[in-house]
């Protein structure tokens, strides 16, 4: 009868299991230690700090599954792609971008308000062909956000050439939009 061996490469022995379990605990320490919105890591407390200030609470959205947004969209249904909430003037506030949900390509987006009462307000509305990509609330009041879009018909769709920033702010009850367009990089 022959004796076979294994090759000394294909052996676990102790070695092996403590590296194995080394690295098993760095994925898990890695894990539990990054946040689960940005992923960046975070600080321990410090040992002198016994309780740490609460987080602040979110503000209130609206629920735009009960608001009609003003888009025509046919049999489609509207699709929010980005939404952001604050409390301005003691009023919950919810500014959201929407489109069309096409079963193809990217229709553009319709930038609206919604205050307390539910009834939205359009800033942007969809014909101008702008992809909302960013929006927020500052603590001022005004609304910030970014887009990409098209510098002429001529442009393919799938390629915008434009990157676009828009800042709306409050004059007496009305909303004002600015816009500043610039080339994207490399188109």
């Amino acid at each position: 009868m022959t004796e076979r061996r294994i090759p000394g490469h294909a052996r676990s022995g102790l070695k092996h299991w403590v590296l194995v379990a080394a690295g098993c605990a760095a994925v898990v320490g890695g894990a539990l230690g990054a946040t689960s919105a940005t992923g960046a890591v975070t600080a321990g407390q410090p040992a002198g700090d016994p309780v740490a200030a609460p987080a602040p609470e979110p503000a209130p959205e609206a629920d735009l599954s009960k608001v009609r947004l003003p888009l025509e969209c046919g049999p489609f249904p509207v699709a929010v792609s980005l939404k952001t909430s604050a409390v301005l003037d003691g009023k919950p506030l919810t500014v959201a971008a929407a489109h069309c949900q096409a079963d193809m390509g990217t229709p553009p987006d319709g930038v609206f308000l919604v205050g307390a009462d539910g009834a939205p307000v359009a800033l942007l509305p969809d014909g101008e062909g702008l992809t909302v990509t960013e929006l927020a609330i500052r603590s001022d009041g005004s609304i910030r956000g970014r887009a990409r879009g098209y510098s002429s018909p001529d442009v393919p769709r799938f390629s915008p050439d434009l990157e676009v920033e828009l800042t709306w702010k409050r004059s007496g009850g009305a909303w004002t939009k600015t816009e500043t367009k610039s080339s994207v990089q490399g188109a």
